[in-house]
């Protein structure tokens, strides 16, 4: 397994780490356990958490996947070679049960939510720590056509700062945004720059084949500023399996369960997953190892975070590590991304 630098830190990432979202709700601890120690076992050494997995999240599941990697970590005694990245929820309505509803990035919250999240994990520091979501409003989670709103939001060198002090005090080892702008990354590191503040280490957001809008401004951001993308959703919430196609509704996957989420099943997106699925039979490769694959090999990405509810898938996303993809391959990519781009925004 090739571990890279997670930006201009000394902390090593595995090429690929494991998605936890499913833990405690999708999966119980025993089999979260087991897919923690076939993962180990390959040389994941990431680990990708929130205060809000399992997602989706209830008042009664909430933080329940950091108990279960904290319990898993203090069971195999791996905690010092484990790289551990958490994040505190922004605003939103359905968590209004979460410190009062107050989803701001404001230092009390901060504090209170590493403090949780450090109990939960059974740990003394947290490796890297993002911002789920902006606080201001923006374009994420599927939101296109920028509508300016002038609402006040947390300044974010005051968020800066709090992390310096959460650094200082060993509590949190690196920074990280998530579902991020080009201008909130830019802004975040320039003010580190001017005021010594901590730099963004990384950043979480989707890019696979379904969504390829990363390339546009932040993909140039993350290259050159040493602030590499950890790419979630690289299979577009199972979509490039091909698991879905001719309607299809597996037992017990994530759409089948919650269909509520069709960013990733459109009319447009089921013609380019057919189109992707067409490509991988006409190779010999799997659909979802030929679109890991895929990510994994651009130069902007750090870590493609794969999920798995079993060792059968995750069996699978590991041999996408084996594959480097041929030149006729991502020709063939690239030609479909052309008559059909990113049809999942």
């Amino acid at each position: 397994m090739e571990h890279r630098s997670l930006g201009r830190t000394d902390i090593m990432v595995s090429r690929l780490g494991l998605g936890t979202m499913t833990f405690g709700a999708q999966n119980t601890e025993a089999e979260a356990f087991t897919l923690l120690d076939s993962a180990a076992a390959a040389g994941i050494n990431f680990l990708d958490v929130a205060e809000m997995y399992p997602f989706p999240m209830t008042e009664k599941s909430f933080g329940a996947t950091e108990t279960i990697v904290g319990n898993w970590m203090k069971a195999r005694g791996n905690r010092d070679r484990m790289v551990v990245a958490t994040k505190i929820i922004g605003p939103g309505a359905r968590f209004d049960f979460v410190r009062d509803g107050d989803g701001k990035h404001s230092r009390a919250n901060l504090e209170t939510a590493v403090e949780a999240s450090l109990r939960r994990l059974g740990t003394d520091t947290i490796d890297l720590y993002y911002l789920h979501w902006p606080e201001r409003p923006t374009n994420y989670f599927g939101r296109l056509g920028y509508v300016h709103d002038p609402e006040p939001f947390t300044p974010l060198e005051g968020i800066l700062a709090v992390m310096a002090e959460l650094i200082k005090a060993g509590k949190v080892r690196a920074f990280g945004v998530s579902n991020e702008t080009a201008w909130g990354l830019m802004k975040y590191l320039s003010l580190a720059e001017a005021e010594g503040l901590p730099r963004v280490a990384g950043i979480q957001n989707p890019y696979s084949l379904l969504n390829r809008t990363f390339e546009v401004g932040l993909a140039e951001v993350a290259a050159r500023e040493d602030c590499g993308l950890m790419a979630h959703s690289p299979l577009a919430f199972g979509a490039l399996t091909a698991k879905y196609l001719d309607g299809r509704r597996p037992d017990g996957a994530r759409y089948t369960l919650y269909p509520e989420f069709g960013r990733y099943f459109q009319p447009r997106c089921v013609a380019a997953t057919e189109a992707y699925a067409g490509l991988a039979r006409d190779h010999g490769l799997d659909p979802a190892q030929m679109a890991l694959a895929y990510v994994a090999s651009r130069p902007f990405v750090t870590s493609t975070l794969i999920g798995a509810r079993s060792l059968e898938q995750l069996t699978t996303n590991l041999g996408s590590l084996d594959l480097e993809l041929p030149a006729d391959v991502v020709d063939g990519i690239e030609a479909i991304h052309r008559d059909n781009p990113n049809p999942a925004p």
